[in-house]
Parts: C-alpha cells; structure tokens; sequence
C-alpha cells in the first residue's frame, strides 16, 4: 500500500470514494470534501492498494479559542476506506501518516467527530477530559475526540472553532430528525 498525498488527478476518484463509502451520506461528505480543499493549508493524503485509490483522509485547519489567544489546530474530517477494502489497517495508517506529519508541523491538537471505539485504538481520546468543549451541542459527547500532539502546551484549553465549510454544508453534529 501507498500513502501519499493527494494529486489533483486524484479528486474524481477522491470524490467517488466517499460517495460509496458513505451511503446516503456521501454527496455530503463530497461536497464538504471538495470545499475543504480550499482551506488554508489543507493536508489531504490518499492510500493506494494495488493501483486503486483505496482510502482518504483529510486534515484541515480550525481554531482553538483558548484563553490566551486563538491557537491553530487541525480538524480529522473525513476518512474513508472503500468497504470492500475495510480492516486491512488502510484507515488506521492514513490517520497515523497524517498525525506524524502534522507533529512535524508543529500542529498542538487534532481533533475529530467519530466512533470512539475505532479513534481510541489511534490515541484519541474524548476532548471534554482534556478541558477541550466541542463547536456545538448536536455532537454526541463521546464523538468529540482530540490527540495532543507534541506542540501542545497546558495553556491550550478552550472551545474548538471548525473551519466556515464545516457550517455551510451543516456537518456538524447530528440532526434531530424529530425537530
């Protein structure tokens, strides 16, 4: 397997990645991907498995609005891995590519929304017990997971600012759907 960044011919088959790896979800998940891109410094990295582009992750900047001032930080969103290609470690080493580049980077904290049962295994843990409040209230508590990074430093506290795109296309939390 590959890990490499992603190409700018690699945005089709980016694109039709996430529209099968996330059902109903996916046009979603591809439009969002697709304005992700255009943020500041964006680190979006593609796995290979024999010639086909199995999986995706992308890292985009946010804000941590700590007490001291706004600290850059880096938001895990999306990862997906075609289904038919799922628990071969194809997510786990994207994510691990991504977080060793970024500690390289200097980046303090990442943080996600997602299954702590799957992100625990990566060293995250829920951002709450790390003094870390989630951007709104529709995210499920135990969905709101972060990892520091060797940057971070104690002051480092506060309220986590998600990038516009993440507002525009209302992909943040879970809706009510009894609302």
């Amino acid at each position: 397997m590959e890990l490499r960044e992603e190409q700018p011919t690699d945005r089709a088959a980016v694109r039709d990645l996430h529209l099968e790896a996330f059902g109903d979800h996916g046009p979603l998940v591809a439009d969002l991907t697709d304005a992700l891109r255009d943020t500041i410094d964006p680190l979006s990295l593609v796995a290979v498995h024999d010639g086909q582009l199995a999986g995706h992750a992308l890292f985009t900047r946010s804000l941590l609005d700590a007490p001291k001032r706004l600290v850059d930080v880096q938001v895990l969103s999306p990862l997906a891995v075609l289904p038919a290609l799922h628990n071969r470690g194809i997510g786990s080493s994207l994510v691990r590519h991504g977080l060793a580049i970024l500690a390289d980077r200097d980046v303090p904290v990442v943080f996600l929304e997602g299954d702590p049962r799957y992100y625990s295994r990566l060293g995250f843990t829920p951002g709450a017990d790390q003094a870390f409040r989630k951007p709104s209230l529709r995210i499920p508590d135990a969905a709101f997971q972060a990892i520091r990074l060797p940057a971070y430093q104690p002051w480092m506290t506060g309220t986590l600012v998600y990038a516009p795109p993440f507002w525009h296309h209302d992909a943040v939390g879970l809706r009510d759907p009894n609302a």
